[in-house]
């Protein structure tokens, strides 16, 4: 399965999410690409959306491998045998986790205007444009399951079954795609643009949040 764009996926997925509307969900998006997707899914099923912002470490001299992942409060989610297997020391860790921080704080008011939330007692469906090892969707996962919602769904276009697999022992899943054979999110999409901060920071503001100008 190829999708055309973020969008076509987007719409795809909504379809797989009508029966939810019932629950009056919350539609959590991680940015940036997830964000485009979340605002499809959300606009079409006349929910609201929000975001939370979880970043993968990089391994050394490939930041591109998540060899974990940390959410806004400082929750780390280790991917513990790629550290393992490379021998990743703790001071490189802890050097990544308090970067990613920074970086997370600084876009969280960038895009929300605010570092608050409430999500007690609600229905959560987190929305990435797909995943990979999982590792930024995992820590946010468990940062939602801190806020006591009452239930949580992980809406994504195309993931490796492996990690679909693992998702689906700590929350609800509907996928579009689990391939076994999974190289990146890229390959199952014709156009995968990278998405800019002023488009993450308009979408936002159509949901009634201000976004602060920062640079």
């Amino acid at each position: 399965m190829i999708f055309k764009d973020r969008i076509d996926a987007a719409e795809k997925l909504a379809k797989k999410l009508e029966w939810i509307k019932k629950e009056n969900p919350v539609i959590l998006a991680i940015p940036r690409g997830g964000v485009v997707t979340g605002d499809v899914i959300a606009k079409t099923l006349g929910l609201s959306l929000d975001i939370v912002v979880s970043r993968k470490i990089g391994a050394p001299y490939n930041p591109e491998l998540a060899i974990g992942a940390v959410v806004h409060d400082g929750s780390f989610f280790p991917n513990s045998d790629l550290i393992d297997a490379l021998g990743i020391p703790k001071k490189y860790l802890d050097e990544q986790i308090a970067e990613q921080l920074e970086e997370i704080e600084h876009r969280l008011v960038k895009f929300r205007g605010r570092k608050d939330y409430d999500l007690n007692d609600k229905t959560v469906v987190l929305v990435d444009d797909g995943i990979a090892t999982g590792a930024t969707v995992f820590v946010a996962v468990e940062w939602i399951k801190r806020q006591k919602p009452k239930r949580i769904i992980v809406a994504i276009p195309v993931g490796p079954r492996d990690t679909i697999e693992r998702l689906s022992k700590i929350a609800e899943v509907v996928v579009l795609y689990d391939p076994v054979m999974f190289g990146a999110v890229g390959e199952f999409y014709h156009s995968f643009e990278q998405v800019e901060d002023y488009q993450v920071a308009e979408i936002m503001s159509s949901y009634g949040y201000r976004p602060k100008n920062l640079k």
